[in-house]
């Protein structure tokens, strides 16, 4: 496995996410995973790439405060899915998901991702957003609550997993697959171009 380049600098993934650590660990980079702790609130009316931008920005700023000083660079991220104008968060529990997936059933949804990165020592902060079309086909009451039992979409956005058992329902799909996992990678790569880090070795 290629060892990515850090340039000495402190990688913190402000994330509990499972899916944010497995991308970002595509790309070799040494770093490490810290919560931000910040309450995720939808703002309504707010434009969905603003608001995504807003929320990872929260992100990185809070974990950016414990590691002021410090030569550290944080990586934050959210997501949720805008469907008929309106914000659809992670499900918590059953009946979140199952009114979650009723209403994708059938249609086609947007996935938005914010990202924030964040230099502690200089406090250099680019954030950016990205979306993703995603199309789900006609989804029966067996499948949903199938889908439901295997517990697979609670703490998920639009509780569903792309990337696992909830590939199934998707018709289509056009933009960054990364992107509705939680992370698009390619666009973050750029960005962290830009802070002098890189996955390949100059």
């Amino acid at each position: 496995m290629h060892k990515a380049q850090n340039r000495g600098k402190k990688i913190i993934l402000a994330s509990a996410s499972e899916r944010r650590k497995e991308i970002l660990g595509l790309t070799g980079l040494r770093f490490s995973v810290e919560e931000s702790g910040v309450e995720e609130t939808m703002h309504a009316g707010m434009p969905p790439q603003r608001l995504a931008r807003l929320l990872s920005r929260q992100k990185a700023t809070a974990v950016a405060e414990r590691r002021k000083g410090k030569d550290a660079l944080i990586i934050a991220a959210d997501t949720f899915i805008v469907i008929d104008g309106r914000y659809i968060g992670k499900a918590n529990d059953a009946a979140e998901a199952r009114a979650m997936l009723r209403a994708l059933s059938g249609r086609r949804h947007i996935v938005v991702t914010g990202y924030s990165v964040m230099d502690c020592l200089t406090g250099k902060l680019i954030s950016a957003a990205c979306e993703t079309k995603v199309w789900f086909r006609r989804l029966d009451h067996g499948e949903i609550e199938g889908y439901i039992k295997t517990g697979e979409p609670i703490g998920k956005a639009g509780a569903y997993a792309i990337q696992g058992l909830g590939s199934i329902f998707v018709r289509k799909m056009e933009g960054d697959f990364f992107n509705v996992v939680g992370l698009p990678l390619g666009q973050l790569a750029t960005t962290l171009k830009k802070f002098g880090v890189s996955p390949f070795k100059a």
